[in-house]
């Protein structure tokens, strides 16, 4: 069961690791969903850690479709995340009509030249899930879809997320990284539900559920137990 958890700082890298992450999604912005972090905590979290990173590429909050602007900043965060070495991405990008700019996207991967890269919860705001998933693995650099099965958290969404991590076990990829609103308590009842391998925590494993707080161990570890015991 890999454990993915949201970290803003170095510290929070750091804790995460220490305590039973398998892998750090790195962002700032962590209120708009997530903004691409600057390069110097990019660097800075690549040198503390020897976990797996993947750093956000998302300019702004605003909506999933970008401009010519807007499209020249991601390629120049990806270049510049790729020559640091040793760290993956997190993208997604959308059409008008909400579904994958697949010419767009093609750039970002090529750009990216090889590193893995999860497509995120820009996935939530497709209305046909399903061929979305198809489109997305085309490509072997996309590993991981993150979404909530389309609902404003995963637990409301878990239906479908059963579906996806159906469909995807019998296409062998993307895996499905569930996240949004997942809890320890909630845990169990969720990855029988859905069967899914992989899961994404924010607010749920830092001080008091706050998002701007620091990671905290002790609900951190807690949500690692529940992955080390899950048998299904």
């Amino acid at each position: 069961m890999l454990l993915e958890v949201i970290a803003t700082t170095v510290k929070d890298a750091v804790t995460a690791e220490r305590h039973g992450a398998d892998r750090i999604e790195l962002i700032t912005g962590i209120l708009e969903g997530g903004l691409t972090p600057s390069l110097g905590l990019i660097e800075a979290v690549r040198e503390a850690v020897s976990i797996p990173v993947r750093v956000m590429v998302r300019p702004h909050a605003r909506s999933f479709c970008y401009d010519a602007e807007d499209v020249a900043v991601m390629l120049r965060d990806i270049r510049h995340i790729r020559t640091a070495g040793g760290l993956s991405l997190v993208t997604g990008v959308l059409r008008a009509d909400r579904s994958v700019d697949v010419e767009l996207l093609e750039r970002l991967l090529e750009a990216a030249d090889g590193i893995d890269v999860t497509f995120h919860r820009a996935f939530d705001e497709i209305p046909d899930q399903l061929t979305a998933l198809n489109v997305l693995c085309r490509y072997k650099q996309i590993t991981d879809v993150l979404t909530s099965g389309g609902k404003a958290t995963a637990p409301e969404g878990a239906e479908r997320i059963a579906v996806l991590q159906r469909l995807s076990y019998i296409q062998q990829q993307p895996s499905i990284l569930a996240g949004s609103g997942l809890t320890a308590e909630g845990l169990k009842d969720f990855l029988e539900k859905t069967a899914v391998r992989s899961v994404h925590f924010g607010s749920a494993v830092r001080v008091d559920g706050n998002p701007l707080r620091a990671v905290d161990p002790g609900r951190l570890e807690a949500v690692r137990e529940i992955l080390n015991t899950w048998k299904r």
